[in-house]
């Protein structure tokens, strides 16, 4: 059995799918060419039946947040994509907030100022996913992700939901055990305090104020390109070795942060690489520092 038997059984259980979805539509850099199969679950038993039957059929599958922090190959990515996009909800109930792994980090923190919640205000304007920020151990501006989380719900390679502490999440700079482990995180419990939503939302827009100022919003981008390098910062080596505006194809090194490859139109996954390895090539020679890569390729 293969990809027939694949799509006839996902389509037997009513999961909504798209076939040959180019994936430019769905990540923040607007690159990648098509997922052979694109799936849609609606909730978290649509989505365990959808990764139960991709292996029993030997379909390939990848599962996609927010899109963020990601490069997808311009040949696609063969098998299936399962986008969390609808798996969505919040629920408060006093400190402690439990929120599925598809709602979208902007949504959550407006939900969270207006119940008068803080303590993830910093993640306001980061452009990812409540799985992925987990997964990433998202942070910026002094917070990260490990600062509130109390545990996680996640299916693991065996197709058993289990939870975890954060003691045993292994939460490091853009780190954590899923990656390890390759959990599918389905959602999060974080506990935060009680605070005056005018003093939150101000914290907010002043965030979003900073990123705004200093961060090339207006294209599209996987965000920071590289890790922050130990003592040190991207950015200020690229910029030092004198690649602001260095161009290849439609990527181009962001001209307001270094730290960003942005796509002024038409860049593809192949100029995005090539771009990367420039970069390090030039700071290693210029500094000898090695810039990781925070971006994830995906695909072909």
């Amino acid at each position: 059995m293969g990809k027939p038997e694949f799509i006839n059984r996902i389509t037997e259980h009513a999961v909504r799918f798209l076939k040959d979805e180019p994936m430019s539509k769905h990540t923040t850099f607007k690159i990648g060419g098509n997922a052979d199969i694109f799936l849609l679950p609606e909730n978290e038993e649509q989505l365990c039946f959808c990764i139960k039957t991709a292996k029993e059929e030997h379909v390939p599958y990848f599962v996609l947040g927010n899109g963020s922090d990601l490069l997808v190959s311009d040949n696609g990515i063969e098998g299936a994509v399962i986008s969390l996009v609808n798996l969505k909800g919040i629920d408060i109930a006093g400190t402690a907030v439990t929120v599925k792994a598809g709602e979208n980090l902007a949504s959550l923190c407006m939900s969270l100022k207006n119940a008068g919640l803080t303590g993830l205000e910093f993640a306001y304007g980061i452009p990812a996913s409540v799985g992925g920020a987990v997964y990433m151990n998202a942070g910026a501006y002094g917070g990260e992700i490990k600062d509130c989380i109390v545990s996680a719900k996640y299916l693991d390679q065996d197709g058993e939901i289990k939870e975890i502490g954060k003691e045993d999440m292994c939460l490091s700079y853009r780190n954590s055990v899923f990656k390890k482990n390759r959990g599918i995180i389905l959602s999060a419990v974080f506990e935060l305090k009680e605070d005056c939503p005018e003093k939150i939302l101000e914290r907010m827009n002043e965030y979003m104020a900073r990123r705004k100022e200093k961060q090339p919003l207006e294209f599209p981008s996987a965000g920071s390109t590289f890790k922050r390098p130990e003592n040190n910062f991207a950015g200020t080596l690229i910029e030092k070795s004198g690649l602001k505006g260095e161009k290849v194809g439609g990527a181009e090194v962001s001209r307001k942060h270094a730290g960003f490859i942005i796509n002024t139109g038409g860049a593809t996954s192949k100029d995005v690489r090539l771009l990367i390895k420039k970069i390090q090539s030039k700071v290693f020679a210029d500094s000898g520092v090695n810039l990781e890569p925070e971006i994830i390729y995906v695909g072909r």
